[in-house]
């Protein structure tokens, strides 16, 4: 373990565990169904089991963490209607960030896009690939100048990771190849493409996981 452990930081110690656990979920490191151990979590990050305790809350509020009567918590199972009703809401929200992206043009956050795009090209490992999908989908809002898009859209984002980790393996390329077709249409400053690629794009993503939560078997 390194010597930098979360309770050596001044950061209150529940929103760093908080933002540690969620990201292990987030990029695959705890896989859905895995139990999460109070007293090996605590000793992994370096803190008491207290702060622990009250991540495992915060992260079953956003549906990440499932605690059961005498099972104890668990990393949650994306549910496939839970996982429908974001794709609706992302092909709204994100539609409108890539045409308000597209009307600004902004050089800065261009350049930002770009580094993303590249980095993706170069990840080989799941959880760095849905790690960088996140982010240029963060990026796309963020280059729409629309704070209130902005915040709502990275919850959002959050959620879509985990479910793209199901189907990270399959969709990289294409996603990728999505990625560079948006990103050209905001550049260009053509706002209905930008607006009809982001919302293909996500409407691909859910073609995707609907197909891969078609195959697996009935439990």
């Amino acid at each position: 373990m390194s010597e930098h452990t979360l309770g050596s930081s001044h950061v209150p110690l529940r929103d760093l565990v908080t933002d540690e656990i969620r990201q292990r979920i987030l990029t695959g490191l705890l896989p859905p169904g895995e139990r999460l151990v109070e007293d090996r979590l605590a000793e992994d990050l370096g803190v008491s089991r207290n702060p622990v305790r009250e991540a495992i809350r915060v992260l079953a509020t956003e549906g990440l963490v499932e605690v059961a009567p005498r099972r104890g918590a668990a990393v949650a199972r994306p549910r496939p209607a839970h996982a429908e009703e974001l794709f609706d809401i992302r092909m709204a929200l994100e539609g409108l960030a890539a045409r308000l992206a597209a009307r600004r043009r902004d050089g800065a956050a261009l350049a930002r896009l770009r580094t993303v795009l590249d980095d993706q090209r170069d990840a080989d490992q799941v959880g760095a690939v849905a790690d960088l999908n996140t982010r240029f989908h963060t990026e796309v809002a963020a280059a729409s100048g629309n704070e209130h898009l902005h915040q709502l859209v990275g919850p959002l984002l959050r959620r879509a990771q985990w479910v793209f980790l199901q189907t990270a393996y399959t969709r990289a390329g294409e996603s990728l190849t999505e990625h560079e077709r948006i990103y050209a249409a905001i550049a260009a400053g053509d706002e209905e493409s930008a607006q009809a690629l982001a919302v293909a794009h996500v409407a691909a993503a859910r073609r995707s996981y609907l197909s891969h939560v078609a195959a697996q078997p009935a439990t």
